[in-house]
């Protein structure tokens, strides 16, 4: 009677520490979940600001290379910054199953792709803008001055010293003594001091066999070597040399060979 009592008192006190250990266990357990959904609270959210960032960045890029691509005039079929980055390849033999990442991942891996693709996009029309500018600035076009009039063309005229048939290599543009002559594309001066019938001349290297000569300056604001830009003042309109008057006379030279400048100063940019 009396072990049986005994008994039933050790199995209450074992049954009381079962429910209070049971307890504590619970209620770390609900601390450890609490823990962790604050954590992935955390990580959500911090997710969240970094996809949203994405698309804004993303947004960015494509604003600023369909911009660009507008300015450059490209063929927009080339630079298509609306569209998803085309991907393929040939069917091959699986090595597994599918990994399905989470959806939210997903999401930013996708991102990141299109990121990489406008990226990628962007240095490469960088890189025609760049190759574009160079061959605007050596492209041969416009005037050789800022003001005044062609006073003679290329070709055969009536020479004005000796009234002679004679061949003038170049045309003549008349102004304003001391106003300024431009050079009509980016180059390297090859000459600039004065030159027997030229006066005050000088020339400009322009590359891919092209050379331009401004002659009978009063002034010259370059010197040999001197790297110039297009629409750049080389000098000061005059009268040195051989002339009759303040002007400029231009000349184009292709491959070496005297060609007519009108059809450079009335050329058109690309």
């Amino acid at each position: 009677m009396w072990q049986a009592s005994q008994d039933q008192h050790e199995n209450e006190l074992l049954s009381g520490t079962s429910r209070q250990a049971w307890q504590l266990e619970l209620q770390r357990q609900k601390q450890d979940i609490q823990k962790t959904q604050r954590s992935a609270r955390d990580k959500v959210a911090a997710l969240t600001l970094r996809m949203a960032e994405l698309q804004a960045r993303l947004l960015r890029l494509d604003a600023l290379g369909e911009r660009l691509t507008t300015i450059a005039k490209l063929d927009k079929g080339e630079f298509d910054f609306s569209r998803t980055p085309a991907v393929g390849g040939p069917e091959s033999n699986t090595i597994g199953d599918a990994y399905q990442a989470p959806s939210f991942i997903g999401a930013i891996d996708q991102l990141s792709a299109q990121i990489e693709d406008r990226e990628q996009q962007l240095e490469t029309l960088d890189a025609l803008l760049a190759k574009q500018k160079i061959e605007d600035d050596i492209f041969l076009a416009g005037r050789p001055v800022t003001k005044g009039w062609m006073s003679s063309r290329f070709g055969r005229r009536t020479d004005p010293f000796n009234g002679k048939i004679a061949w003038h290599n170049g045309v003549d543009f008349a102004g304003k003594h001391g106003s300024d002559v431009v050079s009509v594309a980016a180059g390297v001066i090859t000459w600039s001091s004065n030159r027997s019938g030229y006066g005050q001349l000088v020339e400009v290297n322009h590359g891919a066999s092209f050379s331009t000569r401004y002659a009978h300056n009063s002034a010259i604001n370059v010197k040999v070597g001197d790297v110039v830009k297009k629409g750049q003042v080389i000098a000061a309109m005059g009268t040195s040399g051989r002339s009759t008057g303040p002007h400029v006379h231009f000349e184009v030279f292709k491959n070496g060979r005297a060609v007519d400048p009108a059809s450079y100063i009335h050329r058109t940019h690309r």
